[in-house]
């Protein structure tokens, strides 16, 4: 096991206590799983560049 996975065990379980959320020992490699994809997915959308001038979408009520 490595120090990210340390890192994002503590969290997981910082988070599961701050919400009273119990997680069976079982899943939390699951949960440790699904969260590494979405961070490496927010990475993504974190490093994607935007010009300045860029507007942010409309907004379309019927």
């Amino acid at each position: 096991m490595n120090d990210k996975s340390l890192d994002l065990d503590t969290y997981i379980d910082a988070v599961a206590a701050a919400l009273g959320l119990p997680i069976d020992p079982a899943w939390k490699p699951a949960v440790r799983a699904n969260l590494e994809v979405s961070l490496k997915l927010a990475r993504l959308v974190d490093e994607f560049p935007l010009p300045d001038e860029t507007e942010p979408a409309s907004v379309f009520r019927a």
